[in-house]
């Protein structure tokens, strides 16, 4: 039997998150893996992840990413497009203003059919403006 290719084990990987089931996506992680947020900041260990990508979808209930190309060179693929989200408003409710789309690049180291590094690049700065307009901590 063949290894799984990474790209489509990258692709599952971001199909997991656009479903925000927790449970799949730490079922598609290495036991190392490694989270690394768009300012560098690293995140390891399931337990970790679990409670961060938890907090997150909580936060933005509708977070998507939406890939529109992507390679693969062995353990390493690419994958670009974009994320969109809004913000949860202290009553539950998704506020238009609240709302944000910003382009992203996604790398994804895979071997063994997990993925044993996920790297985001973007410019979260809307993002952060508004958290901080919201006064709630932003997600680590």
């Amino acid at each position: 039997m063949s290894e799984p290719d990474p790209v489509r084990v990258a692709l599952r990987f971001v199909n997991e998150i656009n479903r925000h089931d927790v449970p799949a996506l730490l079922a598609l992680v290495a036991a190392d893996h490694v989270f690394v947020d768009s300012v560098g900041q690293e995140l390891r260990g399931r337990e970790r992840l679990s409670a961060a990508w938890t907090a997150y979808f909580e936060m933005f209930p509708d977070y998507r990413v939406v890939i529109d190309d992507h390679f693969g060179a062995g353990p390493n693929v690419g994958l670009f497009g974009t994320a969109t989200g809004t913000c949860r408003a202290s009553d539950g409710g998704l506020p238009p203003e609240r709302r944000w789309r910003i382009p992203a690049a996604w790398h994804a180291i895979v071997r063994d059919g997990r993925v044993e590094r996920w790297q985001v690049y973007a410019d979260n700065e809307p993002v952060r403006k508004i958290v901080a307009a919201a006064r709630i901590p932003a997600p680590e």
